[in-house]
Order: C-alpha cells, then sequence, then structure tokens
C-alpha cells in the first residue's frame, strides 16, 4: 500500500488516543527515503486553553536518546576501527579494572545481555557528586551471569556513553552534535534543558512534586537529571521532522553518519535462542516475526520508532503520555495498532 494511503487510519488511531486520554497530543510520521506523511493531534496539556499539538513539537524522547546518540556514535567507532564489539571494558575505561564490569564486552551492553543491575538506583547508592556516581557504577557487582539472559538496562547505555567519551576526548552532547546532529540537519535535536523559543513547542511531561508543575524542556528521567542532564540513558528532545532526517539515513546510509554494515547488524537478531530477541540495541517490533523485519526502540515518556530495512520503510509516534500517568497497558496498545498499520502488518 502507498504510504499516502495511510495518512486517514493513522489519523483517526492518534485521535482515538487523544479522545481516549491515553495521551494529551501526540505528533507522528511513515514515510521512506523519498516520501513521507506526518500529521499531530490533540494539544500539549488537556487544558482547553492548551497550545494545539503540532508536527514540529519537541518532546523528551526518553530512551530513544540511546539510539540517536549511544548507538549511532559507537557505531562510527566500530566502522572506524576504534572499537570491536569484543573490545572488553577493562581496555577501554580504566576505572573497571580489577571489579565486576571489566571483562564485559561491547557486545554484552549493546545486546542487554552483560548481566548488569537492572534498577537506577544512582543517588541510593553513590550519592549526588557526578564523579562519585560513575566510579560507583563501574565498580559495582553485576546481578546476572554475562550471556545468559537478556534483561534490558538503562546502565548498559549510560556505561556506552561513557566509553564513546573517553574515546572521543569530548562530551557526549558534543560528540552527538558534531558527529551526527549537525551532518543529518537535526538542527532541532539536543540534550535539555530546552526553553520554549518563539513559535517551538515543547510538550510536558510528569508532574513534578519537588518543582510542583508537569516538567517541560527539563528531561524526565531521574538518572539523566543527576547526572545532569547529559547520559546515554535519556535526555535527548527531538520532533518529528528530525527523526525523520535520522531513520530516511539508516534507510540509506552513505558512510557519513550510518555505515551500512552497522545498521545491517544492529538490525539482526544477535541474541540466539534467548528471549527477548535483540539486535545491537534495537528489537525486533512486538508482535512481529522475523519475516516482518520490523525494529524498533521505545522511549518511556511515550515515544517510538520503527525502521524496516526490507520494507524501506519508518515510523514514529511521540506522544506525552507520561503527562497522564505510567500505566503502559493502553499505549502499548495503540502502539501495536499504529505499527501494523504504518507496515501493512
Amino acid at each position: 500500500m502507498q504510504i499516502s494511503n495511510h495518512t486517514d487510519q493513522l489519523t483517526a488511531l492518534v485521535e482515538a488516543g487523544v479522545r481516549e486520554q491515553i495521551f494529551p497530543g501526540a505528533a507522528w510520521a511513515v514515510g521512506s527515503v523519498d516520501h513521507g506523511v506526518a500529521g499531530a493531534a490533540g494539544r500539549l496539556t488537556p487544558e482547553a486553553s492548551s497550545a494545539a499539538m503540532q508536527v514540529d513539537t519537541l518532546f523528551d524522547i526518553a530512551s530513544l536518546t540511546k539510539i540517536i546518540s549511544v548507538w549511532s556514535l559507537t557505531g562510527q567507532l566500530v566502522k572506524q576501527e576504534r572499537l570491536r564489539l569484543d573490545s572488553r571494558l577493562a581496555d577501554l575505561l580504566p576505572g573497571t579494572v580489577g571489579y565486576a564490569l571489566a571483562p564485559i564486552t561491547i557486545f554484552q551492553l549493546l545486546t542487554h545481555t552483560a548481566g548488569l543491575p537492572l534498577r537506577a538506583r544512582l543517588r541510593a547508592s553513590y550519592g549526588e557528586v557526578y564523579d562519585d556516581i560513575v566510579r560507583g557504577v563501574l565498580r559495582e557487582p553485576l546481578e546476572g551471569i554475562p550471556g545468559r539472559a537478556v534483561e534490558y538496562t538503562d546502565r548498559a547505555a549510560l556505561i556506552l556513553g561513557l566509553v564513546i567519551e573517553r574515546l572521543l576526548g569530548m562530551p557526549l552532547d558534543v560528540a552527538l552534535a558534531e558527529h551526527v546532529l549537525q551532518p543529518l540537519g537535526m538542527a532541532a535535536t539536543g540534550y535539555g534543558p530546552v526553553a520554549p523559543r518563539h513559535g517551538q513547542l515543547v510538550a510536558p511531561t510528569e508532574y513534578c512534586e519537588q518543582a510542583g508543575t508537569h516538567l517541560c524542556g527539563v528531561v524526565h528521567d531521574f538518572s539523566a537529571r543527576l547526572l545532569g542532564g547529559v547520559c546515554g540513558i535519556s535526555g535527548l528532545f527531538s520532533n518529528v521532522p528530525d527523526l525523520q532526517r535520522f531513520l530516511r539515513a539508516m534507510l540509506a546510509p552513505d558512510g557519513k553518519v550510518f555505515d551500512a554494515g552497522w545498521v545491517r547488524d544492529s538490525l539482526t537478531v544477535r541474541t540466539g535462542k534467548l528471549q527477548p530477541s535483540r539486535g545491537l540495541f534495537w528489537h525486533p517490533a512486538a508482535g512481529t516475526g522475523p519475516q516482518d523485519d520490523v525494529w524498533c526502540h521505545l522511549g518511556f515518556t511515550g515515544t517510538a520508532m520503527w525502521i524496516s530495512p526490507r520494507r524501506g520503510r519508518y515510523a514514529m509516534l511521540l506522544t506525552n503520555k507520561l503527562y497522564y500517568t505510567r500505566e503502559f497497558d493502553r499505549i502499548n496498545d495503540i502502539r501495536r495498532d499504529f505499527m501494523r498499520c504504518a507496515f501493512d502488518l
């Protein structure tokens, strides 16, 4: 089916999500390298006086940060042969030498098979000083046996972000801007805090008791805030047009930002018979099989993006569902229906 033929059905799906108070508003897109459709529905907040959601509204994209920032930069380092998938942390981060993380490999981090702690507990374990937190993370014990299970954890992206900073000799936000955002023309994307600019809307997320208001332009993820807002876990703000640039470049990798081999290897199951299946940071979309070739990453704030090289198509759904609740059953139903429509499944 032609991509343009999806517009009415996708619009109806997203508008239903607003009407049923699954999220106050959303922006979305489906496209190929050469063509795309996009839309928006709802408002920034449920208030009738709130501004209408726009296609270029900025969202806290939460764990999509792991893809845009960490996955992209790791791929460039692998292409440059400055990093290998079998590289051990002991050879990359001196702070791990003599501790449990020392033999963990880049591959294990990217496939979530490293046996890392699953819960953040950063402040409770290591306080609020950045250097103390990093030192503690690099010295902490494992909670599982490496290679035995696939267990998603923010720790993997946090540690990979530290590896990237050390190898490139610059902060993660600077490296991202120089090596990914600027080459792709993603001018609206960056780590927060984000101040609303003239004509640029920012979608608020969860109510914060400490702030006495819904967070807006400040990263929702507490670990990211604790680390100063810039880390591999979360922290990026982006919008539909910029993420379209990113996903189109993945569909047609020219070696400048994305290497074709890196994209292919990442969008291939790398975890054998372990479940759930994982590629390199990407995973097969829920409810799909190998024949579908639809890969996904989700964000806690209510964001999601999908890509299928075989079909030559991408899709994204950006919402601020966290404005209402941390319950995920209903947003996951919308995500499933959106994905199936977008990819003709």
